[in-house]
Order: C-alpha cells, then sequence, then structure tokens
C-alpha cells in the first residue's frame, strides 16, 4: 500500500510545538514590540497571565474540594471571571493581529 513513516510522534510533536511558540514570540517581539509598536502586545500578556492565573486557581481549588474543604461561591466566580476575561483578552489579540495583517493576503 505504500511506505510507512520513521516518524515518532511523541518526539517530533513536543519540537515542533516549541519551534512554533518561540517564531510566535519572536514575531510578537520583532513586529509589534521593535520595528511598530501595538497594543495587541497587551492583550496577549493579559490574556495568558489571566488565564494562567485562572487555570493555577481553578486546580488548587479543584484539589482543596477533593481534600474535603469548601470552596465558596466567591471564589468560583472569581476563577469564571478570570478565565472569561483572558480568553476574551487572547481572541480580541487575534482579532488586532489578524486585522493588522489583513494586506497579506
Amino acid at each position: 500500500m505504500g511506505e510507512r513513516s520513521g516518524i515518532r510522534y511523541h518526539k517530533v510533536a513536543p519540537r515542533i510545538s516549541w519551534l512554533l511558540i518561540k517564531a510566535f514570540f519572536w514575531r510578537l517581539r520583532e513586529k509589534y514590540i521593535i520595528r511598530d509598536f501595538h497594543p495587541l502586545v497587551f492583550f496577549y500578556a493579559f490574556g495568558f497571565i489571566a488565564t494562567l492565573a485562572a487555570s493555577c486557581s481553578a486546580s488548587s481549588r479543584s484539589r482543596n474540594r477533593i481534600g474535603g474543604n469548601a470552596v465558596s461561591v466567591g471564589t468560583v466566580v472569581l476563577i469564571a471571571l478570570l478565565l472569561i476575561s483572558g480568553s476574551q483578552f487572547t481572541l480580541f489579540a487575534m482579532w488586532f493581529d489578524m486585522e493588522s495583517n489583513k494586506d497579506l493576503r
């Protein structure tokens, strides 16, 4: 039927992911900070920070809940707010990025 690939996905996927992440941050730095400043850098930063904070807080609260401790409603609302705002910041940054690259189509 054809040749079998010798690619080991568990070895290749992390390397390619690392290259894509590195290229993404290089492009942000070169295009939107050094060459011509654009506020979408702040949107990406706030989005990543809020999403990371929500994820860490949610995992911590989940461990507490599994351990038998109660989690307040305010904490759950704060985690949801962080997650939603982080997602919105990231989506707005992507939208700004697409708008600033419209001429490349």
